[in-house]
């Protein structure tokens, strides 16, 4: 029966071949968050095999590829047409910004698809070396192209499972995805040799174990809490066009302040030290302005701070301003006593890149493009022990969340993922911050304007969470780090990278021996 299929798909040929190309491919994308049926990866991995394998010269197998991907980015990216809507600006574009956007990414499927192409059917290793080359894709998009778009890793299908998720600290989801496409691609084989149910027993078998070598090291993962820190997390649900008007923004800072100010949902629960607002909470250019810290203070637990998201403003010297989407810590004098700026901006959000020959408005607020910060940073706050802070997407970048020269004690994520409405895009963006606290070690505490807000610790797990579209504050201790860094943090992503030259290298030896024997 699967030589049946698997024949019937490879005699597909021009718009239909294409076409099924790009609903396996769309197919995947329901393995992902906030999906995760996971199994789709078997059928559409499978067909993306034999579909490569029946192409006649190398442009057949690029394509293959590429119309997955555009199949599989559509699906799992169109979130981001919601965001034109939101901003009220060029709604027709839309549908255009998710196509453009799905045919850059899709290269890289393309790309793993050409490897695998030039790698016979009958050779165990070649799934092997389609997962190596698969990863190396994923790694490669996501640091190319306007500073790189990591989003919707395969290996991200885990993360509703604890177990499988704790191989992120030895390995980064880039190793979980290599695991990912190996056991999904494997069972294409068995249309071709009568002895690939080897391959695939050993691409299946590191599945369970995984999950077992996470369930022990999850057995005895006791957390214990940062003493003397309390926070609360406010989410309070602003839609993105009532932020910025000028009727409402008085209105706006007197609900974070009241939400700030609200008695615990445990009456017996001590109060909170810290406060913690979103990304651009505060509608007013903070740093500007001593009333508006003023008011703020009045609402600063004693001997803490409100940590918030705020846009930071300063006279250029060729005229006009410097502006900067930061976060800001302020204290109960109504002093800001540290501040990060964010450094990975949004391309088309927060910057128009090409702006001399792109003649098109940022989809954020105002006509002035954001500064890019310095990098990554520590902040050492009142009361607090180091933070690193990321705004928005800043945390979806592996191995790029926090300063290699000042490791802090835990991640702070604060984003308004407001833009993209009831949606995949908010949950798939809060699950990738969850793999950068396993990658790391130390825990994350994700607040969003609405979005899902949480507190994580350091092995991905959710302390406390306040879902998508609500509105409420979340109140929880701080975890603490793990006490040893994980190898992650040590290594990187080289293991993988060594999974790909040593597949390569032992297909060409094994290309080498059969061409020998061939001559011979």
């Amino acid at each position: 029966m699967l030589s049946r299929l698997a024949q019937g798909t490879r005699n597909l040929v021009g718009w239909q071949r294409a076409l099924l190309a790009a609903g396996l491919g769309a197919l995947a994308a329901l393995a992902l968050p906030p999906f995760h049926v996971i199994p789709v990866l078997l059928i559409a991995f499978t067909g993306l095999v034999w579909l490569t394998d029946a192409a006649r010269a190398w442009r057949g197998a690029f394509f293959t590829g590429f119309w997955f991907g555009m199949g599989h980015f559509i699906a799992g990216l169109y979130w981001v047409g919601k965001s034109f809507a939101v901003a009220g600006v060029a709604e027709w574009a839309a549908p255009i910004a998710v196509f453009l956007l799905a045919v850059v990414c899709a290269v890289f499927p393309a790309l793993a698809t050409l490897a695998l192409r030039f790698v016979p059917p009958t050779y165990g290793l070649r799934f092997v070396w389609f997962a190596s080359a698969w990863t190396a894709g994923e790694w490669l998009r996501g640091i190319t192209f306007l500073g790189g778009f990591p989003w919707n890793l395969i290996g991200y299908v885990w993360m509703p499972s604890d177990s499988m998720i704790q191989i992120g600290s030895l390995f980064g989801v880039y190793g979980l995805s290599w695991i990912t496409v190996f056991a999904a691609s494997s069972p294409a084989a068995l249309s071709t040799s009568r002895r690939a149910w080897r391959g695939l027993a050993v691409s299946w078998v590191l599945l369970p174990i995984v999950a077992a070598a996470g369930a022990v090291r999850l057995s005895d993962a006791t957390v214990a809490s940062v003493p003397d820190v309390r926070l609360r997390l406010v989410q309070a649900n602003i839609a993105q066009f009532h932020k910025w008007r000028d009727d409402l923004r008085a209105q706006n800072l007197q609900t974070y302040l009241a939400m700030s100010t609200a008695p615990p949902a445990d009456e017996n629960a001590p109060p909170p030290t810290h406060i913690i607002w979103p990304e651009t909470a505060v509608p007013y250019v903070v740093a500007n302005e001593p009333q508006i810290r003023g008011m703020i203070s009045d609402v600063v637990p004693e001997n803490g701070a409100i940590l918030t998201g705020a846009v930071r403003a300063v006279s250029a010297d060729e005229g006009g301003l410097d502006v900067w989407n930061s976060l800001h810590a302020i204290d109960e004098t109504g002093a800001i006593v540290a501040t990060y700026d964010k450094f990975h901006l949004v391309p088309f959000g927060e910057y128009t890149p090409f702006r001399d020959i792109l003649k098109i408005a940022k989809l954020t607020e105002g006509d002035t493009d954001f500064s890019a910060g310095p990098g990554l940073q520590s902040l050492n706050i009142l009361g607090l022990p180091p933070v690193s802070p990321l705004i928005c997407y800043e945390v979806i970048f592996p191995g790029n969340v926090v300063a290699p020269d000042a490791r802090p004690d835990w991640i702070l994520n604060v984003t308004n993922d407001g833009w993209y409405g009831i949606s995949s895009g908010p949950h798939q963006h809060f699950q990738q911050a969850r793999m950068r606290a396993v990658e790391e070690g130390v825990p994350l505490v994700r607040v969003a304007n609405t979005g899902i807000s949480g507190i994580i610790d350091p092995y991905g797990r959710i302390e406390a969470s306040l879902g998508l579209g609500e509105t409420g504050v979340v109140d929880g201790a701080l975890p603490a780090p793990l006490a040893s860094r994980p190898l992650y943090t040590f290594w990187g992503d080289w293991p993988v990278f060594l999974v790909l030259l040593l597949s390569g290298f032992g297909l060409r030896i094994r290309l080498f021996m059969a061409n020998s024997t061939q001559d011979s």
